[in-house]
């Protein structure tokens, strides 16, 4: 499992994935506002959303948990 963390403290803007979905690596899974910007994460490596931590509209602090991935084998 790989966990994606925050990497900045700020409002969980969006979620662009569901538990259960197959993403590749380069998708964007999860868009954080901070100080006015809109930033998207993406997945470095191809995998399946096993859990999503956290809600649209949630704060986060830098090192919290948004969503695991269950890498594909």
């Amino acid at each position: 499992m790989q966990a994606f963390t925050a990497e900045m403290a700020g409002t969980l803007y969006q979620v662009l994935v569901t538990v259960g979905q197959t993403v590749s690596a380069g998708e964007d899974l999860y868009i954080l506002e901070s100080m006015k910007m809109e930033v998207p994460f993406s997945s470095p490596v191809a995998g399946r959303v096993a859990t999503i931590h956290k809600n649209p509209g949630d704060f986060v602090n830098e090192g919290d948990p948004i969503l695991t991935l269950e890498p594909l084998r």
